[in-house]
């Protein structure tokens, strides 16, 4: 039976773009007669608040989507998430990093790189070369840190790994974009790739339907589904709705908000039929 959700971040309102993937994944699951979740991924919690939740279930179910069981919130399964992470340290594949952004960018520019964004910056290992007696030294003092996966080793203790996206097929699994993911720091104990791979387990999804911006992490995904022994879904990455200028939608464009669009007056029937829905 296919599975499917839809997981927003409560960090602002709905708006157009949201609503598409929301329906879309709605749509992806009751083709194959199977069912459609919600899951609220509120683990950031210096961005997430109470009443957008609200906001969001409101959206929702003003729009006429219904989901097949109760909302999940990631904040109510954190220590789910710290087991995993104690899964990957007992197994040896994450290191404490003590670098700043700026430390890592001042390395890069050492080695000749020069970073424009801070998405493009691959850290390049300065904390993967601490030696082990240096590491707990400096964890013992309180020194603050973060938890990173060493990629080069995950993908050689896992070996030739691929995943499936049903519009553009198999791909193989890659970290060259990313190279050593943070997986944990001090503000937010869990990060969003661990957490969306143990959650999308546990709900048992089998279609991962989401915009094409979240294309790239995929690897990331499929890497850590492999390691902490998770079932694997197949992918379905939409088109992202633009405005007149060709940006993807964002929560900062207030007149396309969902509770916007409703409180001018145009039904729920109107934005689906919009949408292709």
């Amino acid at each position: 039976m296919t599975v499917t959700r839809f997981a927003p971040s409560p960090t602002g309102r709905l708006h157009l773009g949201h609503a598409y993937s929301a329906l879309f994944a709605e749509a992806a699951a009751k083709e194959q007669g199977g069912d459609f979740l919600l899951r609220i991924e509120d683990i950031d919690a210096t961005r997430c608040r109470a009443e957008f939740t609200e906001g969001i279930i409101n959206d929702l179910s003003w729009l006429g989507i219904q989901w097949s069981a109760e909302v999940v919130c990631q904040s109510g399964r954190l220590d789910c998430y710290s087991a995993a992470l104690e899964k990957l340290s007992n197994e040896g594949l994450l290191y404490p990093c003590f670098c700043t952004r700026r430390d890592i960018a001042m390395e890069i520019a050492a080695a000749g790189g020069a970073p424009h964004h801070q998405e493009e910056v691959v850290y390049p290992g300065i904390c993967r070369r601490l030696p082990e007696e240096l590491r707990l030294e400096r964890m013992a003092t309180g020194e603050a840190y973060a938890l990173r996966l060493d990629s080069a080793k995950a993908l050689e203790r896992a070996g030739g790994l691929h995943w499936s996206d049903l519009v553009l097929g198999e791909q193989a699994v890659s970290m060259a974009k990313f190279g050593d993911v943070v997986l944990a720091r001090k503000d937010i104990a869990n990060s969003y790739h661990l957490a969306v791979c143990v959650d999308d387990a546990a709900q048992g999804v089998t279609l991962v339907t989401r915009g094409e911006d979240l294309l790239e992490v995929t690897h990331i995904h499929r890497l850590l589904q492999h390691l902490l022994d998770l079932p694997v879904p197949k992918w379905h990455h939409h088109r992202l709705l633009r405005d007149e200028e060709g940006r993807r939608l964002a929560k900062r464009q207030n007149g396309l908000t969902l509770s916007a669009i409703r409180e001018s007056g145009t039904g729920a029937e109107e934005v689906r039929r919009e949408l292709g829905f």
